[in-house]
């Protein structure tokens, strides 16, 4: 089909519903549709390429390719209006575009083995985000694992990052609000080393100002010397004990209330972690 013109704006194009092909179906270079190309449940062999295309169907999907399987599909056309629909497809290698911005492609339960070009990783996800379904967690689970199977795992662990804050976009306002929590301490699990710089944060601060305020026994000559850090980590940790927290006391309002801050940044922290460690382990 290369340098054909197919001009029905209203409609389809080019209609090519259920057709088996052995090798390829070429629509790449001078190839233009001004209307719908239908490909819906379309079998090739070894290729679909739309490579150097023109697509036109604004007021609809530029191409509907839902149930295509083939080797490779190549959708780096010259222009693209309109969607693309490749639910429900299966692919062996996906070429993307690289340069013009794509058309919004419809992508829940497409899968493919591939992805070429290797292209950064926010690149990709911008394909998910701008599904017009909406959040789908399908898509984002597939292209973490296309980047899992090379090797790729910080990508992967970056998409499903996105994947969750994606989703807590649809949630209500609780739920917003403890996604927020677990983004922020945690990365959903994927960034657990967030906790740890955060636990660092309050631990310098605890013990600083600790430092510079003067406590009172609960008991008068009983216990161990105070120590600011240890103190500080005994609020932190809220599990056993060390100590210290039971054995002070702080004439000073606001220092009081700095420590009680503390141990509920600590059990927040303690949860956080778990919940996100939880997340991680039954990701799949």
């Amino acid at each position: 089909m290369e340098g054909a013109h197919l001009h029905h704006p209203a409609g389809d194009a080019l209609c090519a519903e259920s057709i088996q092909v052995g090798s390829r179906i070429d629509c790449g270079e001078g190839f233009r549709a001004e209307g719908a190309v239908v490909l819906t449940s379309a079998t090739a062999g070894r290729a679909v390429s739309f490579r150097g295309a023109t697509l036109l169907h604004p007021t609809g999907h530029a191409v509907d390719a839902r149930h295509l399987q083939t080797g490779e599909l190549d959708l780096r056309t010259a222009r693209a209006e309109g969607t693309v629909d490749l639910r429900h497809g299966r692919l062996d290698v996906w070429h993307l575009p690289t340069g013009t911005p794509p058309a919004p492609v419809h992508l829940d339960g497409l899968t493919y083995r591939a992805l070429e070009p290797q292209l950064p990783v926010d690149r990709c996800l911008a394909f998910v985000a701008r599904d017009p379904d909406g959040y789908r967690p399908q898509p984002y689970q597939q292209l973490a694992a296309t980047y899992q199977a090379i090797g790729h795992d910080d990508d992967a662990r970056a998409v499903l990052l996105a994947r969750q804050r994606h989703r807590r976009a649809t949630q209500r306002p609780l739920g917003r609000v403890w996604g927020h929590l677990l983004d922020a301490t945690v990365g959903y699990g994927y960034r657990p080393w967030l906790a740890g710089l955060w636990l660092t944060a309050l631990t310098l601060l605890g013990t600083a100002v600790f430092r510079a305020a003067h406590p009172k026994p609960v008991k008068p000559g009983e216990g161990a010397p105070f120590s600011p850090l240890v103190y500080t980590l005994d609020l932190l940790i809220p599990i056993g004990g060390l100590g210290q927290r039971n054995a002070w006391y702080w004439p000073s309002d606001y220092v009081q209330w700095l420590a009680y801050a503390l141990v509920a940044a600590g059990w927040l922290l303690t949860t956080a972690v778990v919940a996100g460690v939880t997340r991680v382990l039954n990701r799949s």
